[in-house]
């Protein structure tokens, strides 16, 4: 059995399902907590500063429960593991992902990034010039 490509691994904690479970998924439900405390509390603060005359308040209090709103939104898809780690299509590398490009042959292989097909020409490079330093100063 293979193991699975970077791009298809369940994150850690994650059942079958794909759903966050264990410490993982406590640690997830502990910073929804605190955060949905932080918007209340700042929702509350600011409804008293907009009651009281400041009226640049009245902005925050919408603003608030739309952070909370994204806060859940956030925690749900982290807890079902849609968060985009597990996809299941090449990632671009110029937006973090693996390396690999979408673009396809002909035959529709996969092909390597150029870009990233000449950082590693340029690694390898690099490694064999230290290597050969290495000996040098060893004999």
């Amino acid at each position: 059995m293979t193991s699975p490509r970077p791009d298809e691994r369940i994150p850690d904690g994650a059942g079958p399902s794909g759903r966050l479970r264990g410490a993982d998924a406590v640690r997830l439900h502990l910073t929804l907590a605190v955060g949905l405390a932080v918007c209340v509390a700042a929702f509350v603060f600011e409804v008293t500063r907009a009651l009281g005359g400041n009226s640049l308040s009245w902005a925050y209090v919408f603003e608030w429960p739309i952070f909370a709103v994204f806060a859940v939104y956030m925690w749900w898809h982290l807890l079902h593991g849609q968060d985009g780690s597990r996809q299941k299509g090449p990632r671009s590398a110029g937006a973090g992902g693996a390396g690999v490009s979408a673009s396809s042959s002909v035959d529709g292989a996969l092909q390597e990034d150029p870009d990233l097909a000449a950082w590693k020409d340029y690694l390898r490079t690099m490694e064999a010039d230290e290597a050969r330093q290495a000996e040098d100063h060893t004999d």
